[in-house]
């Protein structure tokens, strides 16, 4: 019998490496929302959004202009950036033009590339990545407000023929254009990502730097992997070949928190997962979890949340009538 998808996750037969569980467990999903060609003086305002963005320089270059920023951002030909803060932001000609707002510009353009100004000696491609709205944090959290990624850049030719696909596939009518645009944003997103990772230097204590430290990854993995093992400090540290004291301390220096912490924090994300889209018994995403008893799990949840583990499924309208204790 195959297993049930919706457990897949608390299995010990599949194994991620910790940023592919990020976007899974997040839902994540990159969508090619539209481009533009312009020519001439032009400036375009695209307003804050509680969204992932990213947007590609096909042709020409432009300024870049984020809200609360001083310095702009000359982006040329090649260049990709990814923006995971709050912030509306300007793509411009020139410093000094009056932008337009991109929904006037973009209404009703469909899938068409819209043209804007006199000529098309630029040329630009964008869209954002969609994420579960609870779940979603952890993916924003983990990244920096803007990731620049230069044509100069180690991971240019790799994002270049990325993009050219991007815009083969929006330009075209082919079978399975949509689906093909979705996975080719989706490698972008992590090709975008890992020339970050690559060329950040030293990034701040959290799970985006811990995933990337070859010394704590596979310990986040293990944890990743079977949630609801009773895992103790030596057999982690001993599973990444370090003593108990000195893994203690790289993974806190790493995650900033201490890795048992962490594995709690991580079993909580997993319990607010569960008890949003599964009718499954809070007994049994207790038990699955590692806690002996639904008290012990209702305290660390309610520690965690502030909701008892029925008080957040009532909220979220989980119906107790499909649900058997």
């Amino acid at each position: 019998m195959l297993e049930n998808p919706k457990s897949l996750r608390y299995s010990t037969g599949m194994s991620d490496d910790p940023f592919s569980t990020i976007l899974k467990f997040t839902n994540s999903e990159t969508v090619v929302s539209g481009g533009f060609s312009a020519g001439g003086r032009w400036a375009v305002r695209f307003p804050e959004m509680d969204k992932i963005k990213f947007s590609a320089v096909v042709r020409g270059n432009c300024w870049l202009l984020i809200d609360g920023q001083i310095a702009p951002i000359r982006a040329e030909t090649g260049d990709v950036f990814l923006l995971s803060g709050q912030q509306a932001f300007v793509l411009a000609s020139d410093l000094e033009s009056e932008p337009i707002q991109a929904a006037s510009l973009f209404h009703d353009a469909g899938p068409r590339i819209v043209n804007l100004g006199e000529g098309d000696d630029f040329f630009q491609i964008g869209g954002f990545v969609r994420v579960d709205p609870i779940s979603g944090g952890l993916l924003l959290d983990v990244l920096p407000p803007l990731i620049h990624v230069k044509v100069t850049s180690p991971h240019a030719p790799v994002l270049q023929w990325l993009v050219n696909q991007l815009v083969r596939e929006r330009l075209s009518e082919l079978p399975g254009s949509s689906l093909a645009s979705a996975q080719l944003a989706q490698l972008m997103l992590i090709e975008i990502v890992r020339a970050h990772l690559e060329t950040s230097g030293r990034l701040p204590a959290g799970l985006l730097r811990a995933a990337h430290d070859p010394m704590i990854a596979p310990a986040l993995r293990l944890m990743h992997d079977d949630p609801g093992r009773v895992w103790h400090l030596d057999e982690l540290a001993k599973a990444v070949s370090m003593s108990r004291t000195t893994f203690a301390l790289h993974f806190k220096l790493a995650a900033g928190i201490p890795p048992l912490t962490y594995l709690a924090q991580w079993r909580m994300r997993l319990a607010e997962r569960a008890l949003r889209e599964e009718n499954t018994p809070v007994s049994l995403i207790a038990s699955r979890l590692g806690y002996s008893s639904i008290s012990a799990f209702s305290n660390a949840f309610k520690r965690f949340t502030g909701k008892a583990p029925k008080g957040y499924r009532s909220k979220i309208g989980v119906s107790a009538s499909t649900i058997v204790e």
